[in-house]
């Protein structure tokens, strides 16, 4: 069976995923807190989902869609990070490794979607 070749945007935002997940399961045990956390887990794991799709597009538009998509839960899900750091409801030492792992893949998501659209 031929090996495909490592997809790194679809691992990091696997990775990305489960990050958020055990963050905000963390988050809602210490603080009784369930709003802004199921907003964070919804959108932070979105952004791999919608890889996911991206990657199994039946067309060009519909795979830069999907990327768009996934661009964009990206972008929410730092809003809320930024929130509860901001607020200091989680210290700086768990937020930002995963700011820093959104920028990356914001960074990625933008570049192949501007490449898609060429």
């Amino acid at each position: 069976m031929q090996q495909l070749k490592k997809n790194i945007i679809q691992e990091k935002s696997y990775d990305f995923a489960k990050k958020i997940l055990l963050f905000c399961y963390d988050f809602q045990s210490e603080m009784r807190e369930y709003v802004i956390s199921k907003q964070l887990l919804r959108s932070g794991t979105s952004v791999g989902a919608n890889i996911e799709e991206a990657i199994g597009g039946i067309s060009k538009k519909d795979f830069r869609a999907k990327l768009s998509i996934a661009y964009k839960e990206a972008r929410e899900s730092k809003y809320w990070l930024r929130l509860i750091r901001d607020c200091k409801l989680q210290p700086n030492e768990r937020i930002e490794p995963l700011l820093s792992d959104l920028e990356e893949i914001l960074k990625m998501l933008y570049r192949v979607i501007q490449s898609s659209s060429e």
